[in-house]
């Protein structure tokens, strides 16, 4: 698809600086790099989430998963890109929230006591995990909170993007999502915990992975997304909104060139031109 407005804009540029990684079998980022690349057999496994130790005691003990897996993977890869957490913008992305937190308040409402826990509560928000994470790394910068049902990965690099583009400045990309019990599983059929986060900057440095680039006029397309030739990781992306970044994560493993194709909307995905920093 071409949109006429876009012809001759130009394209969204940025250069990853970090990657945090976290989800089922994948402790992090070097971890799931292998696996992307080939050189690691993957193995499935329920996502073991790390406590959050960078926030306060009392903090802690009310996170809730959705904080944990954010705030692991956005420590990772800020520590990855030897920025300061503090001062960079961030955009958290995700396409259900706290799907344990969401039960909770449902089996609360329909039990014959009503009253909810303020913790439920606060936990309960889409941006929960935003303001956990200004709260463990000291950050006053600007964050924006996204959901885009199945695509609210894409969406999330889509502002990040923009944002490192217009304001040229690195920002921090966190998505994630976490898994419902019944019976809201039976018609959200999330299996686990994923999350990822992304450091991307306007320029490219000692430490730059990878450069991505959106064409205003052709990122939007009616190609399939693509798909991942390992099995295991194929049912990992197409079974959680948030893993559907693998692909990309892979071309940044494997150091390709080219075009990846993610899923976005309902017959209209997302393409990304991307290239090694060798």
């Amino acid at each position: 698809m071409t949109l006429p407005s876009a012809l001759h804009a130009p394209p969204l540029t940025v250069f990853v600086e970090g990657i945090g990684l976290l989800g089922p079998g994948l402790g992090n980022w070097a971890q799931g790099r292998g696996a992307l690349e080939g050189t690691e057999t993957y193995q499935a496994a329920r996502c073991i989430v790390p406590l959050p130790m960078a926030l306060p005691a009392a903090e802690r003990r009310r996170a809730g998963t959705v904080v944990k897996v954010a705030l692991a993977v956005g420590q990772e890869a800020v520590m990855a890109s030897s920025l300061q957490a503090s001062a960079l913008p961030s955009v958290f992305t995700s396409s259900s929230g706290d799907g344990l937190n969401c039960h909770e308040i449902c089996s609360a409402l329909a039990s014959s006591d009503r009253l909810i826990s303020p913790t439920r509560f606060h936990n309960s928000v889409h941006n929960a995990a935003s303001g956990y994470w200004s709260i463990s790394s000291g950050a006053m910068a600007s964050s924006s909170v996204l959901c885009a049902f199945d695509g609210s990965f894409a969406a999330g690099l889509l502002e990040a993007m923009a944002q490192v583009m217009l304001e040229q400045i690195a920002v921090l990309l966190v998505a994630y999502d976490t898994d419902y019990p019944e019976p809201l599983r039976s018609v959200r059929p999330v299996p686990d915990t994923f999350g990822v986060g992304l450091v991307l900057a306007p320029r490219r440095s000692e430490r730059s992975l990878a450069q991505w680039r959106l064409a205003p006029a052709t990122c939007l397309t009616g190609a399939p997304a693509q798909r991942l030739e390992d099995d295991a990781l194929e049912r990992l992306r197409s079974s959680i909104p948030a893993a559907r970044c693998l692909p990309l994560l892979r071309s940044v493993a494997a150091q390709s060139q080219g075009e990846v194709v993610l899923d976005y909307l309902q017959g209209l995905q997302l393409a990304v031109q991307v290239a090694p920093c060798l």
